[in-house]
């Protein structure tokens, strides 16, 4: 395989074969179009200059996720020593919150998150400044995730799924048929807030914080943290003023799983 055909396969781009079911990308309902366009425009044209390089190369790019760099920011700690980077997934779907009819002026109560990852893995090996971008593509268009359908204008595989099952609870099930890697309780570790480049939502909402989780007991497989990164979009309302009583956040952020080797 030519190294640029083997770039775009890595990259899984370009999904002409599932255009019926793509998500669609409805400027109207943005609250800030031109930033919309622009990380779109910005995603696009470093995966053109990327396939670019790749036709030079003399070498085919390897997936080999030791390789993988992994971004840090002041407030999170890094990952515990003899662990390795075990799989990096795109997380897109909605941070959830509740607010109560009564306090209009409080604010919206964290209530979780449902979403669907998708493996990044080989992206997160070959070019770290590419991946901390897919985000900021990805939460420009809609997603259901009752549905597995590809994400935004990429073919990417479904690797697993985010959910909670208590309030305090973050819980990864990435036990599929064609990765197997394990299910994961988590527990908050430490979090930082989330650079102020960071991409916002449709609707202008801010990108949620930057967290590392622990595998709290009952986890499956030998994923021990959890780090979610480059996130776009995300943030409630600064109060429930005018706001329902369940309130639905689209987002998305790149998802390390670190790992024990034994």
């Amino acid at each position: 395989m030519r190294p640029s055909t083997f770039l775009v396969s890595s990259l899984a781009v370009f999904g002409a074969q599932a255009a019926p079911a793509l998500p669609k990308l409805n400027l109207k309902d943005f609250t800030n179009p031109a930033a919309a366009l622009d990380s779109l425009s910005s995603y696009f044209n470093l995966l053109a200059s990327k396939v670019q390089t790749s036709k030079v190369r003399p070498v085919v790019p390897v997936c080999d996720l030791s390789k993988a760099q992994m971004p840090m920011i002041n407030g999170l700690l890094p990952p515990s020593a003899g662990l390795t980077v075990h799989h990096v997934a795109v997380g897109r779907g909605t941070q959830n919150y509740t607010c109560d009819a009564s306090k209009p002026d409080a604010p919206p109560v964290a209530a979780g998150a449902l979403a669907t990852l998708f493996n990044v893995s080989c992206i997160a090996s070959i070019s770290q400044d590419l991946l901390e971008k897919v985000p900021n593509m990805a939460v420009n268009f809609n997603y259901d995730v009752a549905t597995t359908g590809p994400l935004g204008p990429m073919t990417l595989p479904v690797s697993g799924h985010h959910f909670f099952t208590d309030s305090t609870t973050p819980f990864f099930n990435l036990d599929m048929p064609t990765l197997d890697i394990g299910t994961v309780p988590c527990a908050k570790n430490s979090s930082a807030p989330a650079p102020s480049t960071a991409a916002t939502g449709p609707q202008g909402q801010g990108a949620v914080p930057w967290l590392k989780l622990t595998a709290k007991d009952g986890a499956t497989g030998s994923i021990k943290e959890v780090y979610r990164v480059n996130t776009a979009g995300g943030s409630p309302p600064t109060s429930c003023q005018g706001q329902p009583a369940n309130i639905e956040v689209q987002y998305s952020a790149v998802y390390w799983f670190w790992g024990s080797n034994q």
